[in-house]
């Protein structure tokens, strides 16, 4: 099977079942409580998870994946395919055309012109795009006229789903962001905080990493929604207490991400006030490996940049030992019971395209311990390992949260085991998870040696989170620290198999390829060293109603269908 000929099935949109609104806003506020507080409400200046779908309640792409990953249309009239003319018969470009009549918030027209200059922002070389890899193999953009865009690939591009569908890739006004192009992207304060949107909500008011305060948008698209006058994003604080806010004492209507012991979640369940929701999709828990030295006796510049290799983790070997000795069943099994599975793949699923990677799952401290022998680290008198005269000591960091605190003790326990001294470092997940260019502790700008954490990709298709790791978007200075590839990982032969992938039509062989890219960062290199596929588990008020879970897209996705429930 093709994919030209899958896209004929999936152009078909999809059609949400409505509400019975009265009106819009009748239904008060609604509260929402990430721990994780926003630092920026525009998605191409961080890769943040609570960043990304706090901007979607005000953003929008042109089409995004429902709970089942089917694409469907939001800001476009319909799903473009071959068979309706949208997909051309090469591959090599795919025609959007947007519903007529559309408003941004401030009642200005939506235009082609918009996302014509989305894509042109975020692909300025200056500009440091978060989402650089979703507008892979793009050649032009043409705007016919004020409803029609245009984009032209270099190579037949078999899934042209991915810029402008998803959370991950919304449009920008233009007269908005028009001078916040290049190095000044990041500069523009006042546009990144507020964005002027075509979403169900527009901004009031935004504190950073704290809170989000929004009333609903005058100028929707549908004249009966959203059904919440007002709804506040509350962040901070830590899982715990955003679970207990909806389940035990009922102050929020929804708590994203409820990372607590499974435990612990139950117990708050049994109050009665709420509901978990959990559903597997392609989140994992990870650690990364940095390439590049992170010391900071290097100048600024050229600290954690490929100028300077990592004196430890640039042999394989000593990467591999790392791997091999954490007991994957045991992490998952503490921090997440049913809702986790011990997993050796970045790309756990869609099953297609998931490899057959199984050779981590078997914890290995003697295998361990001869890799690093094998490599020159000898055991000293201390038990830590040296190798001309430097030990081998490593800065291990992530966010604040207690499961990954206690993976981070665990992990650090079995290091210490073969030899390795590790000290842990624990970042308030605002500032970690932000995409701050003058922070030294965001998990992009990687001022340590490893770092754990987890994200998904939008969509069923693993193509543009491959991309992530192509050798040209490594984040460093001259991008504002900004780029997924944050291991610095760079292999010609990867950077040629994401261009093959990216024309390949046939879903076998797109599926061998993912595979193997797959495994270039995972088990044949461990760049990568994936440890626990999570589901995603949240939670939601029993007085909330229209809540759909889903793993393919931001949680909020159907935000403008929820009401309160009398």
């Amino acid at each position: 099977m093709r994919l030209k000929t899958l896209m004929l099935g999936a152009a078909a949109s999809v059609a949400l079942a409505p509400a019975a609104f009265a009106e819009r806003g009748s239904d008060g506020q609604v509260n929402i409580i990430y721990w994780q507080a926003p630092s920026t409400l525009n998605p191409y200046l961080s890769s943040g998870t609570k960043d990304l779908e706090a901007s979607s309640l005000v953003i929008e792409p042109l089409a995004g994946f429902d709970e089942k990953g089917v694409v469907f249309p939001r800001l476009a009239a319909e799903i473009p395919s071959v068979e309706n003319g949208g997909i051309s018969q090469d591959l090599k470009s795919v025609t959007w055309k947007l519903k007529p009549g559309l408003k941004w918030s401030d009642g200005t027209p939506l235009t082609s012109e918009d996302v014509k200059f989305t894509a042109d922002y975020c692909m300025n070389p200056e500009g440091g795009c978060a989402q650089l890899a979703r507008y892979e193999g793009i050649d032009s953009i043409e705007t016919p006229d004020p409803l029609t865009v245009v984009i032209h690939f270099r190579e037949p591009r078999p899934n042209p789903f991915t810029a402008f569908t998803g959370a991950q890739s919304p449009v920008l006004q233009k007269a908005q962001f028009g001078k916040c192009v290049g190095s000044g992207a990041s500069a523009c304060t006042a546009e990144n905080f507020g964005p002027i949107g075509t979403g169900p909500f527009r901004v009031v008011e935004f504190r950073t990493n704290d809170s989000v305060t929004l009333e609903a948008n005058p100028n929707y698209r549908d004249p009966q929604k959203p059904a919440f006058a007002k709804a506040v994003l509350k962040g901070g604080g830590d899982a715990a207490a955003a679970a207990r806010a909806v389940l035990e004492t009922g102050e929020f209507d929804y708590a994203w991400n409820t990372l607590v012991p499974p435990d612990a979640l139950k117990g708050m369940a049994a109050a009665g006030k709420g509901k978990i929701v959990t559903g597997f999709g392609t989140l994992v828990e990870r650690i990364e490996m940095n390439l590049t030295d992170p010391s900071p006796d290097l100048p600024e510049g050229e600290r954690a940049t490929a100028r300077h290799p990592h004196p430890i983790l640039s042999d394989e070997r000593v990467r591999r030992a790392l791997s091999m000795a954490i007991d994957r069943t045991l992490l998952t099994e503490i921090g997440f019971g049913d809702a986790g599975r011990p997993t050796c793949n970045l790309v756990p699923a869609p099953e297609t395209f998931a490899s057959d990677n199984t050779g981590c799952l078997e914890q290995d401290i003697e295998g361990a311990k001869k890799l690093l022998d094998e490599a020159g680290w000898a055991p000293g008198a201390d038990g830590i390992r040296q190798k001309d005269g430097k030990p081998l000591e490593l800065l291990f960091q992530s966010s604040v949260n207690p499961i990954r605190q206690d993976f981070q003790a665990l992990i650090k326990q079995w290091w210490q085991e073969i030899g390795v001294a590790t000290e842990l470092k624990s970042v308030d997940p605002s500032v970690f998870f932000g995409g701050d260019a003058g922070s030294p502790d965001t998990f992009q700008r990687f001022y340590a040696d490893v770092e754990m954490y987890a994200n998904n990709f939008d969509g069923t298709d693993p193509e543009p989170y491959l991309a992530r790791y192509t050798c040209e978007k490594a984040p460093g200075p001259e991008s504002q620290w900004q780029g997924e590839n944050v291991n610095r990982y760079c292999d010609p032969e990867y950077d040629r198999l994401i261009v093959e992938l990216g024309k390949t039509a046939d879903i076998g062989q797109r599926a061998d390829l993912a595979k193997r890219l797959n495994d270039m960062i995972t088990k044949d290199s461990m760049t990568i060293v994936p440890l626990v596929d999570r589901g995603r588990v949240s939670a939601h008020s029993n007085r909330l109603g229209g809540v759909i879970l889903n793993t393919w897209d931001s949680e909020l996705w159907n935000v403008a269908d929820w009401t309160r429930v009398k």
